[in-house]
């Protein structure tokens, strides 16, 4: 009769701990998330090593098909005494020459692509949805005869290869310039490239060029 109180005991013990353990965990606070996205001005006070950390190319997050067609990017080129920059909508990498390859499709009338073949480093840069106004500002007249890169309110910065980006990048693709080609319409075996790229003829007098680099560095957000 004790021995079997006193298993009572210890089992009445056992369910109380656990009841007061559950409770305790029922009524314990939440954590608070840390807050991990920066504002504008503590974007612009951080160092590029602070923002960004290199990945391999294999590594890029997200894919190809979002990034280039509904992410906003833009490519720029030039040093950071001259520099310049485009809003990009076409374009892809892979493989060319067995290393890891760009390739992009430009108006040839690009002061862009002027500073790029000068300069033969380019980066591509993609951001969030938030600076869908700064990149669109871009496109909406040249670098060579405006000021639109003193009027942006993106933060430009040096990528340790030496190329030209923007802080509030997410990700940026760095490449060295490997080819520089000009289409034509006999190149095309659709209605659609053939009339695109005739169409735009008629506009700047000079056909597109497809620009290829290879891709020397990436980084994105930490």
């Amino acid at each position: 009769m004790k021995r079997l109180s006193i298993m009572l005991l210890a089992l009445t013990t056992l369910l109380l701990s656990g009841c007061n353990e559950k409770n305790r965990k029922e009524t314990a606070p939440e954590s608070t998330p840390v807050a991990t996205t920066l504002s504008r001005e503590e974007i612009k006070a951080l160092s590029f090593d602070q923002l960004f950390k290199e990945i391999t190319p294999k590594e890029i997050p997200g894919d190809v098909f979002t990034l280039v067609s509904e992410d906003f990017s833009v490519i720029t080129g030039g040093t950071p005494e001259l520099y310049n920059t485009m809003v990009a909508s076409w374009g892809g990498w892979g493989t060319l020459f067995n290393k890891p390859a760009a390739w992009c499709f430009l108006r040839s009338s690009r002061y862009t692509l002027e500073l790029i073949r000068k300069d033969l480093t380019y980066t591509v840069s993609f951001f969030d949805d938030e600076y869908k106004g700064d990149i669109l500002a871009f496109g909406a007249k040249s670098g060579r005869d405006s000021e639109k890169m003193k009027e942006t309110k993106l933060t430009a910065v040096q990528t340790p290869a030496g190329s030209m980006s923007y802080k509030e990048a997410k990700i940026i693709i760095a490449c060295k310039l490997v080819e520089v080609t000009t289409v034509s319409p006999d190149d095309f075996l659709t209605e659609e490239g053939r009339t695109f790229v005739t169409d735009a003829y008629a506009e700047t007098k000079a056909y597109h060029k497809i620009v290829f680099g290879e891709i020397t560095n990436v980084w994105v957000k930490k």
